[in-house]
Parts: structure tokens; C-alpha cells; sequence
């Protein structure tokens, strides 16, 4: 997630020039995918979250408590702190959460779908410019 520098308002200065812009890298960065693909599936507690992303990539304390104070604050994800002895805390989808996710997750549907098809085109660049720097060569 990238770091904001707050303005006078209270407000960074990202969603001072582009609000949709910063939500766009909310949902979209390396974690903010992740969590929200995996709350599609149900609620989770925080540890069991860490672990079930940590099956595709090892995510810090940190960044996951980051990315899941940020989706919160941007309405995404609900945070429920039952007081209870010891404390859990739920993490769920909102309504609105659940339609990012949705979206979110057909993107990265298409891209597992359309992975051959990209790795061919990248094959046929990469021969492309190889071709190209050498024909240029005495």
C-alpha cells in the first residue's frame, strides 16, 4: 500500500486529487487482492486470515493489519471485536466489499485462464528483441 501524506483536512493528499485513484490501489495492491479474494469465502479471524494467504504468499503482521485498517476505512471490510475472553476479532466482507472482491477476483480468474496466452506473447517479444539486437550487430 503506499504511504499517504496527510493535508490539512485530514484528508491525503491522494484522495485530495484523485479519490478513485487511491481505492483503485487499495483493492488492487499485492494484499488488498488477497484479503479480499479469501473473505469471498467467509469470515476470518486475523491469525487464520494470515495463514490462508500465507498458502500463496507469506504476508507480515504489519501489512496485513495495514491492508485491513485501510479496506475498513474504505468501507470494504468489517471488523467485529467481540468482547470476549481472549479477544477475537472477525474480519467479514461489507456489502460493498463483497462487490470489489467479486470483481477482483474475475480479474484474477481471467488472468490464471489467459496465463498460456501471455506467456506465449512474452516468449514472441522477448524473441522479437532478441532478433532485433542482433541483426543490428556486423
Amino acid at each position: 500500500m503506499a504511504v499517504s501524506v496527510e493535508t490539512a483536512g485530514g484528508r491525503t493528499a491522494g484522495e485530495a486529487m484523485c479519490p478513485h485513484r487511491l481505492i483503485m490501489e487499495h483493492v488492487t495492491s499485492r494484499w488488498g487482492v488477497l484479503v479480499l479474494i479469501e473473505l469471498l469465502d467467509r469470515p476470518y479471524r486475523f491469525s487464520e486470515l494470515r495463514r490462508a494467504i500465507g498458502e500463496v504468499r507469506q504476508v507480515s503482521e504489519k501489512m496485513l493489519a495495514q491492508t485491513l485498517q485501510t479496506l475498513e476505512r474504505d468501507g470494504l471490510v468489517h471488523r467485529d471485536a467481540q468482547p470476549v475472553i481472549p479477544p477475537r476479532v472477525d474480519y467479514s466482507l461489507t456489502d460493498l466489499g463483497r462487490e470489489a472482491a467479486e470483481q477482483v477476483r474475475g480479474l484474477a480468474l481471467w488472468a490464471t485462464d489467459r496465463m498460456g496466452r501471455v506467456l506465449e506473447a512474452r516468449e514472441a517479444y522477448d524473441a522479437e528483441k532478441a532478433r532485433a539486437g542482433t541483426a543490428g550487430a556486423p
